[in-house]
């Protein structure tokens, strides 16, 4: 805990887990309600505690509230785990018990009530945007990134091998583990979201530990079919140390700050103005490896941009509301197999649902679908 939290957390107040529980067990009287609202504003609390170092509901700002607005986009834009219309009523029930707290005296006025606190949700078309991968679409996107790496090796795309391979490591990962963008690739605004790296990978037990969506670490298994991709791609970049990222950003500024982190600018600049023929991409790499400091993890942004392309490359038109294969597609792709083959506890467990009841409410869809199929065999 930083040093502002501690003083926030110490000096007296109400916080704003304290402020929630009383809102909802003095204001909301049906019980349904509490229930629905409960874990989008613990969430909102969590958010504050972790992201922003916020403690007490009287520090609470229009900057607090749009870091919040912040966080929900992504959720519904890069992650894909929230329909827009969802994130908007998350953000109303944050408004309302913000009010409440206006008329309880703990803050002089409702910071939601600002454009500053809005502005980054998510626009609302009112189309619930969920996809899954279709066996016929990820079987080509598979066959696509393999194809790729031995267009590369051939050197018959401008795509450099190592970067086809982590590539194609990617994909096979999305699609066999059900992991979450979140937990293997790099968050900006999230300090303990930096990345997979190998030291999290066990290879013998197949198996790597995520920092999950509950903030605390979990163990994901991994198919042999991850288990192969993932050791060749192991083999070919040959990390320095296990501190490495399993998936390292391509991105020129990004691995040239990692470096000045570490080393002297102006070392940095000189080895560059020195590389001769070597390009500047390549003098970064040779000198995160001679000094072993790893370059940074490529983003969830920067997997979902592949994504489109290499959807966009393989020929792929998805069903649904997006034009491209995305992230949290593949991961329901993975728990629908599961539960329509009647594991659904296995789903459960591939998913890292807390309860099974939530696995049913994720596929509730799936399940209606088996249900008209069943009505259909049956009245044929």
């Amino acid at each position: 805990m930083s040093g502002s939290t501690e003083r926030r957390a110490t000096r007296g107040g109400t916080t704003v887990h304290e402020a929630i529980e009383s809102y909802l067990r003095y204001k909301i009287n049906a019980d349904g309600s509490k229930t629905t609202m409960r874990s989008p504003l613990c969430e909102f609390a969590d958010h504050c505690r972790d992201e922003r170092g916020l403690e007490l509901v009287e520090d609470l700002s229009p900057h607090d509230v749009r870091s919040y607005s912040e966080h929900l986009y992504d959720r519904v834009v890069i992650d894909e785990d929230l329909a827009a219309s969802t994130a908007h009523n998350y953000f109303a029930y944050v408004r309302a018990f913000l009010s409440w707290s206006v008329r309880e005296q703990h803050l002089e006025s409702n910071p939601a009530n600002t454009n500053t606190a809005m502005d980054p949700l998510p626009e609302d078309d009112g189309k619930r945007k969920r996809q899954y991968w279709s066996q016929e679409d990820r079987e080509t996107l598979l066959e696509y990134v393999t194809k790729r790496v031995d267009m590369a090796l051939e050197g018959t795309i401008r795509t450099d091998v190592e970067t086809a391979f982590r590539d194609r490591a990617i994909v096979v990962m999305l699609d066999g583990t059900g992991a979450r963008g979140a937990e293997l690739f790099a968050d900006s605004k999230d300090d303990k979201r930096n990345g997979l790296r190998w030291s999290d990978v066990d290879f013998d037990e197949r198996l790597i530990e995520v920092y999950g969506k509950s903030r605390e670490y979990e163990q994901a298994p991994f198919p042999a079919s991850v288990h192969d991709v993932l050791k060749r791609w192991y083999r070919v970049q040959e990390p320095p140390t296990e501190a490495w990222p399993v998936f390292p950003t391509g991105h020129y500024g990004s691995k040239k700050r990692a470096l000045e982190d570490v080393l002297v600018a102006d070392r940095v600049d000189a080895t560059l103005k020195e590389r001769g023929d070597q390009g500047k991409t390549a003098v970064l790499d040779r000198l995160h490896r001679e000094h072993e400091v790893p370059p940074p993890s490529i983003s969830k942004e920067g997997v979902r941009q592949l994504l489109k392309r290499l959807t966009d490359e393989a020929g792929i038109d998805p069903d649904g509301e997006y034009d491209y294969l995305t992230l949290h597609g593949a991961r329901r792709a993975l728990g629908r197999d599961l539960y329509t083959s009647g594991m659904s506890e296995k789903a459960q467990e591939a998913l890292r649902h807390n309860s099974i009841e939530t696995t049913h409410e994720a596929y509730a869809d799936v399940k209606m679908k088996d249900v008209s199929d069943s009505i259909d065999d049956v009245r044929g």
